[in-house]
């Protein structure tokens, strides 16, 4: 597939997303205009692409459901649920056409065929109905005032035509009677107006001169060039002004914003959107032209051509400004493009290995000149260790996606899956603004799947249910995504009947997870969801019930270096909450030292280092101002060789609102880290979560903080709780 289909199938993706969210908003309710017209501009976006790169599936199958959408957008077909799934389906419909071209086909395949005919089919009973595709029957509103949307103005649904003969109409023998019964051919005139204003006194007055003049209210589907054509042989002879509805000015300046994003003069913009035929435009060019030829004073500017329109009666002043700022977003468009290079993410993959390369030699460098003694050397170094961080930083930068994207998919799936399940269910997006690394995110939609899926199924209860509890019908499914310590925090919420404790553990007994009598906390007794093969489901469904999935959700979420906790509360809902690094490449790291085993602490993570006084601490804790901190020590828990030092330091960290003490040898400093994988045969080993080398060469573990918390509050409980079973 060559660059231009590429680029096609990447933004008619967009747009698609864009139509979904669309049709999902107005399913909710939402019947604003502006809603409508931005729907029908994606379809039109992808038919209009299609044509360029030549792929007649799609804009065929695209032109149907661009029909039914200017139905909608026009009032002449309500937007039923019924449609809106219709519609929906065109969307997967489209997605698997591109899934096809993607594939290297065309897209014409008999199976994608064979559906795009039947969607069509479908499509065609509702652009079939009472009311044809170009000779609608007239609207029954009379012809009084309402009250457009646009500018606050008072019009009518109707043209307004505003015609004066020409005196010698009559002498060319003209009827002027006989244009007006040929315009009825069009449609209907719902008012009419007889002007004297140009007849003359009696005394004066030509048998064979015509001086009349007619401003006619004019109900028609017919566009600005067919109602001109019926004045065609006597244009010359006549003034002549055609100005559209009132009420469809708002679908005039919709039409001038869907123009091709391609330059063009103010002009040609009003004739390609039918707010101006090519000979008004003619006429008012020519005038232009005329009125540049006068002379005038110094200083004084020839009319605009707007103003030569506008002044002529032939345009509304809103189109035109709404042409000039079409005119502006094409071109300010177009610088924006010329700053804009699409690069394949591979390539930034690559970029970013090279760049961590760089920080292990900058940091090679650096080491030698601290041991040179060399002052010069040494602050060379420093400069270039200060590049090397801002090149890091750019280049990691450039892989930041918003997650946002990922988030609004769900809103298709929550749509029907509630359909499918019975239930009414709400989705609500906060943080979807929320940056982190493109690779990070592209995994990430699997695990959030799972929890949706099990929060419907599982958590969220029938409405019945819901009802007698006096809870809202509609239960409520939240997803949110927020910033915290150097990582990013993504919950998924449900104001669902929450967790069951005992029926968990009864599960886990009769499956053989836990032994009968085993004392366990409620926490772990709801960690236990996280073990292969575990469900509370008493049937298998479509969704769930079968035991896979949620220690699925747990080991791709560590595989990504992250942890999921979840939190429950009887007839309140679950909350989960999967913590992720920002980036999986290069992190601030924070080098400290236990006997000759160097390892790295995330920076974010680090809120103060101190000395560790002996009197100050206990086994697994240690009193900080006053406060229990909770630690663990380095030395012990990876069974470091070696006699202890004569100070020994401490280095409190927070994570996920928990704070610890992690007490080690030395403190090294801050160091640029380049995470390296750790191999599948230390997948289970405790408290590590990769490595990194180190600017002499030798390997350095970088430390799961998350990890060693746990471990840390754990002990501590512990602890306590045995403290307090001997008292």
């Amino acid at each position: 597939m060559d660059e231009i289909h590429i680029v096609f199938v990447q933004e008619a993706r967009e747009q698609i997303a864009a139509l979904e969210a669309g049709l999902m908003d107005l399913e909710q309710g939402n019947r604003d205009p502006e809603t409508i017209n931005a729907i029908f501009r994606a379809a039109h976006t992808i038919k209009g692409g299609a044509g360029v790169v030549e792929m007649g599936a799609i804009e065929t199958f695209t032109h149907s459901m661009e029909n039914a959408l200017d139905r909608v957008r026009n009032g002449e077909l309500e937007l039923t649920p019924a449609l809106i799934t219709l519609l929906l389906s065109c969307c997967d419909q489209l997605s698997g056409l591109l899934d096809a071209i993607d594939a290297g086909g065309s897209g014409d395949e008999p199976a994608l065929e064979t559906r795009s005919n039947a969607l069509t089919t479908q499509l065609k009973a509702y652009l079939g109905g009472e009311v044809a595709a170009g000779t609608a029957a007239m609207p029954k509103e009379t012809a009084g005032t309402v009250e457009s949307s646009g500018g606050g103005k008072v019009g009518t649904d109707t043209w307004h035509i505003s015609l004066r003969f020409g005196p010698d109409v009559l002498k060319q023998g003209m009827d002027p009677l006989a244009f007006l019964r040929y315009l009825l051919t069009l449609g209907e005139i719902a008012h009419i107006t007889t002007l004297f204003d140009a007849m003359p006194a009696a005394a004066q007055m030509d048998p064979e001169c015509c001086y009349l003049g007619f401003e006619i209210a004019f109900r028609s589907h017919a566009d600005k060039t067919a109602i001109e054509r019926v004045f065609e042989f006597v244009k010359d002879d006549c003034e002549l002004h055609i100005l559209p509805p009132h009420s469809k000015l708002d679908d005039y300046l919709t039409l001038i914003g869907e123009l091709p994003e391609e330059t063009m003069r103010l002009g040609d913009i009003l004739v390609k959107s039918g707010a101006l035929t090519q000979e008004e435009l003619e006429d008012g060019l020519r005038q232009q032209q005329e009125a540049e030829a006068e002379p005038r004073a110094e200083g004084e500017a020839a009319p605009y051509l707007g103003e030569i329109l506008v002044n002529q009666q032939r345009v509304q002043p809103e189109l035109i400004e709404a042409a000039v700022v079409k005119q502006k977003q094409v071109s300010e468009k177009k610088a924006a493009e010329s700053r804009l290079i699409r690069v394949q993410s591979d390539k930034l993959d690559q970029l970013i290995d090279l760049v961590g390369e760089l920080v292990i030699a900058g940091a090679s460098a650096n080491l030698i000149a601290q041991k040179s003694g060399q002052t010069a050397l040494f602050e060379a170094t420093s400069i270039l260790t200060r590049l090397v961080e801002d090149i890091r930083d750019s280049a990691l930068q450039l892989r930041m996606v918003q997650i946002g994207e990922t988030f609004n998919r769900f809103n298709r799936v929550v749509r029907d899956i509630s359909k499918e399940i019975g239930k009414d269910i709400e989705l609500v997006i906060s943080g979807g603004d929320t940056e982190l690394d493109k690779s990070v995110v592209e995994k990430i939609g699997d695990p959030l799947m799972h929890l949706v899926r099990n929060a419907m199924d599982h958590g969220i209860e029938p409405a019945a249910v819901r009802a007698a509890a006096g809870k809202p019908v509609k239960g409520r499914l939240e997803l949110n995504a927020h910033h915290d310590a150097g990582s990013i925090v993504i919950e998924v919420a449900d104001d669902g009947g929450g967790l069951n404790r005992d029926r968990i553990l009864n599960k886990a007994i009769e499956r053989g997870l836990v032994q009968p009598g085993q004392t366990l906390s409620d926490q772990e007794i709801i960690n236990l969801i996280f073990e292969a093969g575990f469900s509370t489901a008493d049937q298998v469904s479509s969704l769930s019930g079968r035991g896979v999935g949620m220690d699925v959700v747990r080991k791709n979420i560590q595989a990504l270096r992250g942890v999921v906790d979840v939190a429950t509360e009887p007839g309140r809902g679950s909350r989960f909450t999967i913590r992720l690094p920002l980036t999986l490449a290069i992190i601030d790291g924070f080098l400290v030292g236990v006997d000759a085993a160097s390892f790295v602490i995330p920076l974010d993570t680090v809120v103060e280092c101190l000395e560790l006084k002996q009197e100050a601490v206990d086994r697994h804790y240690l009193n900080l101002r006053g406060e229990v901190l909770p630690c663990v020590r380095l030395r012990e828990l990876f069974e470091v060789p070696g006699n202890l030092p004569t100070r020994e330091n401490v280095v409190v960290v927070r994570i996920g609102g928990q704070k610890a003490g992690i007490v080690v040898d030395q403190l090294l400093g801050e160091f640029q880290t380049v995470i390296k994988p750790l191999a599948n045969i230390f997948r289970n080993l405790r408290g590590i979560g990769g490595s990194t080398i180190l600017g002499s060469g030798e390997v350095a573990l970088i430390l799961d903080v998350q990890a060693l918390t746990g471990i840390a509050v754990r002990r501590e409980t512990e602890q306590f709780t045995a403290a307090g079973a001997l008292r």
